[in-house]
């Protein structure tokens, strides 16, 4: 338990983080990688280079201060930092070098306003949520090691093979090496894969969403091609051109917590955008195989047709379902874009809605969602990378 004088102490950085995070959470990976490279072969380069993991970090934080009379608020958002940690490989002895060097970041940009009970005052609330991290972390490591096939961290994984899905889109079929099974996983829930790359100092690692329904001897990634100049694409483009089968890549049991309730029968509806429908593969062909009653919507927006993966495959799933509506909508056609009428249209208010895709698309959607009643306990979205705040305000 914190004490009383160490939340109020906390309580009163909150302006001076809405403020000065970012400059913080900058400041704290600059001076980290410097003293520390080693961890670069954890974090995601591409996230550092765009300012989105100082971002998600500095709103972390701040939530952290807002919340700090108590602490469970933020549990939900613990977890899905914690499945995205374990998927990575950050251990316990991570915590105090990075509330070493958080610290240190307060203190140079706070200058003189950073006082010593300011500083106290966080060192003990720090190590009260790492504490939690650590926690939460630890069961998870335990369980994922202790499943039918599981293991902690990394392993071997060949690629078994891999197949064009669209114009920019390719799976890759893994199994793992040693000839083992794979482990079940919840449709929605991602993989991380790790791989050294030539010119590349460090190891990469990027989370792909796993984009069929579990099966016993392997996983499936589908990834999309990004534009060469497009840092978020390094790693994927390289998937692409250089990665073939017979190749032997690392991979890390599946995490994540934007998944599939399969035991329910009630409407479902899935939207999504570019290859924000990866994840949703998973989740449709699950409800077609163990519950195909169940009432059911897939939307989807994509460029082109050309670009559009999957589109056999969810009009084969859709075939075996007694209620299933699918539509796809292009935008580089006139309104090609997924409308609120289109939404009232399709998806049923009483419906579990399952969104991914840009974080702009999100945006619309979500708050289309919202325009037609459908409360927000009811509606789930995923980002691909560090997590932000969604304007879904109308």
């Amino acid at each position: 338990m914190l004490s009383e004088e160490t939340r109020t102490i906390v309580k009163s950085t909150v302006p001076v983080l809405e403020e000065h995070g970012v400059a913080i959470t900058t400041r704290f990976y600059k001076n980290l990688f410097e003293a520390h490279p080693e961890l670069l072969n954890i974090f995601n380069h591409a996230n550092q280079a765009q300012g989105r993991q100082q971002t998600a970090l500095a709103k972390a934080v701040y939530a952290a201060a807002v919340h700090i009379d108590n602490l469970e608020e933020i549990l939900p958002a613990v977890v899905q930092i914690a499945h995205k940690h374990v998927s990575l490989g950050v251990l316990p002895e991570h915590y105090p070098i990075v509330g070493e060097y958080l610290l240190k970041a307060m203190k140079e940009v706070l200058g003189d306003a950073a006082t010593d009970e300011i500083i106290d005052a966080w060192a003990e609330a720090y190590g009260a949520i790492a504490d939690a991290f650590i926690g939460v972390e630890k069961e998870m490591y335990q369980q994922t090691a202790e499943q039918e096939n599981g293991w902690n961290f990394f392993k071997d994984f060949i690629v078994a093979r891999k197949v064009k899905e669209s114009e920019v889109i390719t799976s890759f079929y893994l199994k793992p090496a040693d000839g083992s099974n794979v482990p079940p996983y919840t449709p929605g829930q991602y993989i991380s894969v790790r791989l050294a790359m030539p010119g590349e100092e460090f190891l990469v690692i990027r989370q792909y969403s796993l984009s069929q329904a579990p099966k016993p001897d392997e996983f499936r990634i589908s990834v999309k091609r990004e534009n060469d100049n497009d840092p978020n694409g390094v790693v994927s483009n390289y998937l692409h051109s250089s990665i073939n089968e017979g190749d032997r890549i690392e991979v890390s049991a599946p995490a994540g917590v934007f998944v599939l309730d399969a035991t329910k029968t009630s409407p479902v509806a899935f939207i999504s955008g570019g290859v924000g429908i990866t994840p949703m593969m998973s989740m449709f062909e699950t409800v077609a195989n163990s519950t195909p009653a169940r009432p059911t919507t897939f939307l989807h927006g994509a460029r082109n047709p050309l670009q559009q993966a999957f589109d056999d495959d969810i009009q084969a799933y859709a075939m075996m379902m007694d209620d299933a509506r699918y539509k796809t909508v292009y935008s580089d056609e006139p309104n090609g874009f997924i409308t609120r009428e289109m939404l009232e249209e399709y998806v049923d208010p009483a419906s579990d809605v399952y969104v991914c895709g840009p974080a702009p698309f999100m945006e619309i959607m979500i708050r289309e969602l919202h325009g037609m009643g459908i409360p927000e306990e009811q509606i789930h979205y995923e980002f691909f990378g560090p997590a932000m705040d969604l304007n879904t305000n109308s």
